[in-house]
Order: structure tokens, then C-alpha cells, then sequence
């Protein structure tokens, strides 16, 4: 979960929502204002995993979930979601 780089790009709600595993070939999620690439998990195929979608900010239903933000260690950060600054 490396957000090291301050150099990465800043993401819309409306970009992350394409992203979906639909309407783009690349799923992203969104956790904690950081948006990462799930596209080659076999988890996330289709943009579902579960009972979740992908194209948007995940970090509420984490909450439920039967893991922990340890799960995003795998995944690349490419970007930070624009205007949620708040909420870290």
C-alpha cells in the first residue's frame, strides 16, 4: 500500500467510476483517498468482488469486511481521489 510518490495524479469520482471492469479495461477501488489497480486480480473479475463493486471508494465497507487494509499491499496506488482530503 506504497503511497510514497507525492507525484501521483490526482483522480475524479467520475474517473474512478469508469474504471468499473464495464466501461474501461482497467478496475480500480478506491480506499482511504487512494485509488489502486485490482485489474489483474482474479478477485475483482468482472469489477465484483463479493457483494462489492469496483469504480468507487471502498473505504465504509471495508469496515465489514473479513479483512483488513493489509489487502491493498498487493495492489499499485495510481492515484489519489480528488476531493476527499478530509477524510484521511
Amino acid at each position: 500500500m506504497s503511497t510514497k510518490n507525492t507525484n501521483l495524479p490526482k483522480i475524479s469520482r467520475r474517473q474512478l467510476s469508469l474504471r468499473n471492469g464495464q466501461d474501461h479495461q482497467h478496475i480500480w477501488v478506491s480506499y482511504q483517498n487512494k485509488v489502486y489497480d485490482v485489474t489483474n486480480s482474479r478477485l475483482w473479475k468482472n469489477g465484483k468482488h463479493y457483494e462489492h463493486w469496483a469504480g468507487q471508494d471502498l473505504t465504509e465497507e471495508l469496515k465489514s469486511a473479513p479483512h483488513g487494509i493489509h489487502v491493498f499491499d498487493k495492489f499499485s496506488c495510481v492515484g489519489i481521489l480528488e476531493g476527499d482530503e478530509s477524510t484521511f
